[in-house]
Parts: structure tokens; C-alpha cells; sequence
């Protein structure tokens, strides 16, 4: 079975087989924003179940701009010991944790980052929240240049912690991929206009981070195949992005697709490509022809055979899960003893179509699972949507609420 066959990396590092765990939000880190027991036990609890890479959910690089309260945030070494029990915890299953390095930029909600601040000064636009996305600040050069030293920054935190590697998150609305795009830069600088000004940002972001890191430590990043709305980041200009990332030494490409405000990386409604599994299958077959760089596809996938085929066709590299993983912690070990050929994953909903729609929902069902993995309880796919949404988002449909009625934040969330 090829899906159980390792994979060398251009660094030299090797993953054990071809199964990895895409990046999730997890938001258990609301007071310290530094890792907890429970995440930390929920990630032990993967690399018990043997898959090769475990790819955290957002690591953010500026406590004044983040996405999420419960984000884990590395700027100083304050959370060394934490982030070293953490690496040792997979480390001792033969299991590669990589931390994903993220900048919200303006896709950060009103009232829980400080500083909201972007390439230019275009707010994101979302039916129905419009109070919730602020227009942001337009960088100057020196605050472009800060953002990516920070990303090296972290980078080397997270080498000495014990970090196997670390992956930028260039895709899905953040700030990397809002320099990608022409509708979120409009710059008229050396960080604007043209495709290679736009992609200066992200370049330079991986050299800082491999000038830090050395040769031999892995770097990846996560890049939209397109951003699925018109006017932006399109599917040949990304095409051209990963072969420049390709030259410059990535180590590994994830490809998904989509923002907050086109969210394709939460599900195709097209029935074709449902039943294909592979939400972005054909782009990533193109990228395939261009690029020596192993590339990694995250979307859709649900049955065995469908990955075992793209791997076999060499589509890809490696077969990237999310959801799935909240709900079958031991999902490699269970495939590779034939004991699991297909992974049921619900939508959950709640029928508030603006919070439906945007995948807020699905993001916090998903949410309490993880948590539930880090208290050493089973997942429980027939969890309501309804309960979770009335047990534990209640701060932030509050923090929600004060935005739509224009009352000041008086506490943290």
C-alpha cells in the first residue's frame, strides 16, 4: 500500500508513510495563548494512531494580530517548556509536528486583534458582517519588513523546541495570501502590481524563516489553488507561484483553495467533484507537471481506495485530512490494518444560514472534538451542532453582538 510507504523530503528529512493531518483551528488556548495539556494530549493521541505528519492549527507570529483568542501565539521564548512537551509528546512515535505560521492581516475579526492591517486598505466583505471586518491599515514597508522577521523568528523558537518543521499558511484569506491577490493588494510598490511583486512578500518569508532554520529543517507552505472569486488570485497565477516556491528550496506544498469570503476549502457543492473526493485534484495534477517539489492535497478526501489511487497515478505526494481526524484520532493505524476503508464526517448546521454558510459552525463542532480528544473522551459524531453552539461559542456570539449593536469590548473572549 503506497499510502504506508515513506516519502524524502528535498531537506533530506523523512515522513514515515504518505498520510498527514492538515491544519485545524483548535482555539484551547484562550488565557496564556500557549499550549495546554489538552492540546497537547490531543496531538499525542494522532501520533499514537500513526500518521506520519501532524500539522498544527494556526501558530500566530504577533500577539497584536491574531485570529482566533484561542490561538497558540510565538513571538519570545516565553513558552519554550510547553512547546518542547508538546514536540517530545510526538516526537517519541516516530510522528513529524510541523507548526503552521499564520498573520491574519485584515481577516481578523473586530475587537479581538489589536492591530488589523493589510497590504491595502480593502476589508473584507462577507454578507451580513460587515460591522465584524474593519478596514484595515496599509502597511508601511518597515511594518512589511517586521512581519517577516517575525516569521523566522518563530521558526527558530519552534527548531529549538523540538519542532520538526514548520509550515506558512499562504492560502485561505490570511495575510500571505491577501499579498497574493489583486483584489486584497493594490499596491503600487515593489509589493504590488505585478505577479512577482505580489509574491515578493511569501518569498522573502520563506528566505528569512530558511536562513534561520538551516538547510535540513523542513519548510512547506499552504497555498490557495485559486481564491475562487473574480478579479483575484487565479489558478494560472498560482501555478506560477509554487514553481517559484519550488525553485526557491520549499520542501513541501499543500494545496487548498478559497477564503473566508469564497470558503471552497470547506466543501465542493458540486456533485462531480463530491463523488471524486479530491476538492482540488485537478489543479494540484498540473502543478504535478511542473514542479519536483512533493505536493500534498487536503480536501475531500473519504475512502481508501480514492487516496490509494491518487498516489498511485502520481497525482500526488501525500493525502492531507482534516475533520476526519477529529473523529478517528488512530485514522492511519485503522487504514493500514484494514480495519477502516471509509470516514463518515457530518456537516453539522444549525439553520442560521449567515453562520451556515460561512462554516463557522462546522469550524467550532470540529472545535469541541479536539478538545474532547485532549480530555481522553471518544468523539461522538452525533453530537448536536445546536448544543455546541449554545455551550460554547456564547462569548463570542456576545462579542458578535456588541459589534452589530456598536457597544465597546469590555472583556477579553
Amino acid at each position: 500500500m503506497k499510502l504506508n510507504t515513506p516519502l524524502q523530503l528535498p531537506c533530506g528529512v523523512s515522513l514515515k508513510n504518505r498520510l498527514a493531518k492538515s491544519a485545524m483551528s483548535e482555539n484551547m488556548s484562550p488565557k496564556t495563548n500557549a499550549p495546554t495539556k489538552e492540546l497537547i494530549r490531543a496531538y499525542e493521541r494522532w501520533a499514537e494512531g500513526g500518521t506520519g505528519l501532524l500539522i498544527t492549527g494556526n501558530i500566530m507570529i504577533d500577539s497584536q494580530a491574531i485570529g482566533e483568542p484561542g490561538n497558540v501565539i510565538i513571538e519570545n521564548e516565553t513558552h519554550l517548556e510547553p512547546l518542547k512537551q508538546w514536540a517530545n509528546a510526538v516526537k517519541k512515535h516516530n510522528c513529524q509536528l510541523w507548526a503552521q505560521l499564520n498573520h491574519p492581516g485584515r481577516q481578523a475579526i473586530k475587537g479581538i486583534s489589536k492591530k488589523i492591517v493589510a497590504p491595502s486598505d480593502i476589508a473584507v466583505k462577507l454578507p451580513g458582517m460587515k460591522a465584524m471586518f474593519v478596514k484595515p491599515k496599509v502597511l508601511s514597508e518597515q511594518e512589511i519588513i517586521d512581519i517577516i522577521e517575525r516569521f523566522g523568528n518563530t521558526s527558530a523558537i519552534l527548531k529549538k523546541a523540538g519542532f520538526s518543521g514548520v509550515q506558512i499558511h499562504g492560502a485561505h484569506g490570511y495575510l500571505v495570501s491577501q499579498f497574493l491577490s489583486p483584489l486584497a493588494n493594490v499596491r503600487t510598490d515593489k509589493w504590488g502590481g505585478s505577479l512577482e511583486n505580489r509574491a515578493r512578500f511569501v518569498i522573502e518569508i520563506y528566505r528569512n524563516i530558511r536562513s534561520k532554520v538551516g538547510k535540513g529543517f523542513p519548510v512547506g507552505i499552504k497555498i490557495n489553488s485559486a481564491d475562487f472569486q473574480r478579479g483575484g488570485f487565479t489558478e494560472e497565477e498560482s501555478l506560477q507561484v509554487v514553481e517559484m516556491l519550488s525553485n526557491e528550496g520549499m520542501d513541501l506544498i499543500e494545496i487548498s483553495g478559497g477564503t473566508y469570503e469564497k470558503p471552497a476549502m470547506m466543501g465542493s457543492k458540486k456533485q462531480s467533484t463530491i463523488e471524486r473526493e479530491a476538492y482540488f485534484l485537478d489543479y494540484v495534477e498540473k502543478a504535478k507537471k511542473i514542479v519536483d517539489v512533493p505536493l500534498m492535497l487536503t480536501g475531500g478526501f473519504r475512502t481508501v481506495s480514492v487516496m490509494q489511487q491518487a498516489l498511485q497515478n502520481n497525482s500526488l505526494d501525500i493525502v492531507g485530512l482534516a475533520r476526519p481526524y477529529s473523529l478517528y484520532p488512530n485514522l492511519a493505524n485503522d487504514i493500514f490494518n484494514g480495519n477502516l476503508q471509509k470516514m463518515e464526517v457530518p456537516q453539522p448546521k444549525i439553520g442560521l444560514k449567515m453562520l451556515d454558510s460561512s462554516g463557522f459552525v462546522d469550524i467550532v463542532w470540529h472545535e469541541i472534538h479536539i478538545k474532547r480528544l485532549g480530555q481522553n473522551k471518544k468523539p461522538n459524531p452525533k453530537l448536536s451542532p445546536l448544543w455546541i453552539a449554545y455551550h460554547n461559542t456564547g462569548a463570542l456570539l456576545q462579542q458578535i453582538g456588541n459589534i452589530f449593536t456598536g457597544k465597546k469590548k469590555k472583556r477579553g473572549i
